[in-house]
């Protein structure tokens, strides 16, 4: 696959939008995740040895399920899809790709990707499916595990073609991941990270930052930097490498978001970024500048509802349990990050968060030794780590006698 990095940069440009010079950082991403789920799969898929018992040898084995459906998005199209694949297969499943509309040409490297790497022929197969034929695939039982990453819309529809089949669904669905920086925070270091996990991808990451609670006493000084930095973005054309922020994926989704800061607005929320300084942000375009609200509350859909877009609600906090409070009151749990110089703090914050994953001085970013998970609407299941190849395989029990 990093061969074909030249031809992948700008395809994901063309595809989806993001800069050309981000595109070689998702070919990095995949190369970690691809070469860290291969180096534990020795450890991760051997046999379970329950201790010695007299008389007896007793093992736990994990068979490999069979073949893997794997529905990926577009957003981050090879890192989503390589948390399944390369498991999967390492784990001696086949496996199937259906890849995003928005994405074709993903599934394309793909394939040839393992052509070039003397795979077994009809082990990998990239599959061109409408949601029809899917739902079709889903339902035949020539499946035995589904693996997707969408909506929360796309992950019923594909409970509802699974029903019966008795085969399992691993679903990374939306989020709304929030952010809270208390007092003791870096704050420097803070908003540098917060703003790049806010707007990177142009806001569309299922863990980027999409509202964040300030301690109080930080608070105006967090905002005056958030909004001086967010500034700075090049909004434009991402084959340019001047573009530091890319379109949306289509005018559809620029419209969603701005609908939502209209709704906030007339709400009384305030909007501090003025769209003119960013000229190629053109209504009826994918292209939009981003937005930092402010009076901000969560009564208003850029609170609660995924946005998947650049744009971020900032709200004063007086305490902890307050931005806990905040913080779980959502319909999502993918992550949330913590930003404080205390890590026992940072720790009893996330005990008492519900999400998959807690960070802390850090966010929207993955460690592949790590489960990547969700709560609540955002899903169930978990790929990497060693945790990933649970899902892929079936424990088979021998339960043997020799001595009688």
């Amino acid at each position: 696959m990093l061969t074909m990095r030249d031809q992948i940069v700008p395809e994901l440009a063309w595809q989806m939008g993001r800069p050309v010079r981000y595109g070689a950082g998702e070919l990095r991403g995949f190369e970690e995740r691809a070469r860290y789920m291969i180096a534990i799969a020795p450890e991760a898929l051997a046999a379970v040895d329950p201790g010695p018992k007299a008389g007896f040898r007793r093992y736990i084995k994990r068979e490999p399920l069979g073949t893997v459906l794997v529905i990926a998005p577009w957003n981050y199209p090879y890192l989503t899809a390589v948390n399944s694949i390369v498991p999967a297969l390492m784990a001696g499943n086949a496996v199937i790709l259906k890849h995003a509309a928005q994405t074709l040409l993903v599934g394309e490297r793909f394939a040839d990707a393992f052509r070039m790497a003397g795979l077994p022929e009809g082990v990998f197969q990239n599959l061109v499916m409408d949601h029809e034929q899917t739902a079709r695939v889903i339902a035949s039982g020539r499946v035995q595990q589904v693996n997707f990453t969408g909506s929360v819309a796309g992950g019923r529809a594909m409970e509802a073609a699974a029903a019966g089949q008795f085969l399992g669904v691993g679903l990374e669905l939306g989020g709304k991941d929030p952010a809270y920086v208390r007092a003791d925070a870096n704050l420097l270091h803070a908003v540098e990270n917060l703003v790049d996990g806010s707007f990177f991808n142009s806001g569309q990451s299922c863990c980027g930052i999409e509202r964040i609670y300030v301690d109080k006493k930080a608070y105006p000084e967090f905002v005056e930097r958030f909004v001086a930095l967010t500034r700075e973005y090049v909004l434009g054309n991402p084959l340019d490498e001047a573009t530091t922020l890319g379109p949306v994926i289509r005018p559809a989704a620029a419209e969603f978001v701005r609908g939502q800061i209209a709704e906030a607005v007339s709400k009384g929320a305030k909007a501090l970024i003025d769209p003119a300084g960013f000229s190629a942000d053109v209504r009826g375009t994918a292209y939009l500048a981003p937005q930092v609200l402010v009076d901000v509350d969560h009564r208003m859909s850029v609170m609660r509802d995924e946005s998947f877009g650049p744009v971020v609600g900032i709200m004063a906090v007086a305490s902890d349990e307050e931005a806990i409070a905040l913080m779980n009151d959502s319909e999502f749990g993918l992550t949330a990050s913590v930003w404080t110089s205390d890590l026992e703090v940072a720790e009893r914050i996330g005990d008492e968060i519900a999400t998959g994953t807690v960070f802390m001085n850090r966010c929207d970013a993955l460690d592949p030794a790590l489960a990547w998970t969700g709560v609540k609407q955002t899903g169930r299941g978990a790929t990497l780590s060693r945790v990933g190849y649970e899902t892929l395989t079936r424990p088979k029990s021998f339960h043997l006698r020799h001595e009688i």
